[in-house]
Order: C-alpha cells, then structure tokens, then sequence
C-alpha cells in the first residue's frame, strides 16, 4: 500500500435512481480495509436496524461504524429533527476527515441529506475542496447528488433503474438490500 504521503486521495460519487450506490461503496469500504487501510463509515439516513453490512464491518478492526439517521426520512414526521440530524451527522463526519485517522470516508446518504437541502451542496464541494486531506479517499452516496459535489468530485456514476423488484411487491430482501 502506498503511504499516505505518495496517495493521491480521489472523490467519488455514487447517484442516481437506480439500486447500488451504497453497495457500491461498501465495497470500496471493504476492499480497503483488506488492504489495512483505516476505513470510517457515516450513516447520514438509515436508522439503527440491523444490516449485513454493519455485521460484516464488525469482524474488522480497521473500521469505524456510525449509524447517525433517523431512518426513512422521505416519511418523516418532524422534519426539524431531521435537519438537526443531519447537521449534527455532518459536523461529526467532518471532525473526524479533518483528524486524519482515516485512509478512506464513506458518507453513506449524504446525497439524499444534500439533495433535501439540509446540508448545502455548496459546503460539501467548499469542505472537500479547502479541508478534506490529499491522501484521503471519499466517497458519497445517495440519491440527488448536487451540482457543486459532482463537479469537485474525481469520479461520479450514476445508477440507473431500469426495473426494481419492489414494484413488482417484493420488500426488500434480507442479503440484497440490507
């Protein structure tokens, strides 16, 4: 593995409509962690159920886990709290990017946060831009990826739906979707 001081660190985005952008990015969070990296993962939306993925992450020491949400905040019923959340969620994912313990960040949803206009698109592109280490990874995930993100942003893919399962009555699948 390259040391921190010959890294270049990339940011990346996963959007779109489509199944697959924190998927995705669990898998960059894993392969990482393989490597030794040190890995942290924030949760801007998801609430405290369980997942395969939170269960997986638990058999390594090398990442940090903070489920932060509210849980499906496209229902919620105090939309006050949820902005408080959510800035609560990105004041902490910021400390710890800026404490430089990490090799990769995964802000798993902070699109959705962004794109509700909760945290502004413009912050996150002037944080990234001014503050985030050159040798961290960062990936972000979540639909409604905002302009200013893509744009200083390395890499960005955008998934798209063609057909999902749920509208055919099929709840979300134990193994597939969490």
């Amino acid at each position: 593995m390259k040391k921190r001081e010959n890294r270049q660190g990339t940011v990346l985005v996963h959007t779109g409509e489509g199944k697959g952008k924190s998927s995705s990015g669990f898998g960059m969070v894993f392969r990482s962690a393989g490597w030794g990296m040190k890995v942290l993962v924030v949760q801007f939306i998801k609430g405290k159920w369980k997942t395969g993925e939170k269960k997986a992450a638990e058999q390594f020491d090398n990442i940090d886990w903070h489920v932060m949400g509210d849980g499906f905040t496209w229902v919620t019923k105090n939309p006050e709290q949820d902005i408080a959340t959510a800035r609560h969620t990105w004041e902490f994912a910021k400390e710890r990017i800026k404490s430089e313990e990490y090799d990769l960040v995964m802000l798993d949803e902070i699109n959705y946060a962004s794109g509700y206009g909760w945290i502004t698109g413009e912050e996150i592109a002037e944080f990234i831009t001014n503050e985030k280490p050159a040798y961290l990874h960062l990936v972000m995930t979540g639909r409604n990826a905002q302009p200013e993100v893509i744009e200083v942003a390395d890499t960005v893919t955008e998934m798209t739906m063609i057909k999902h399962a749920y509208k055919n009555g099929i709840k979300a699948q134990q193994g597939v979707e969490f």
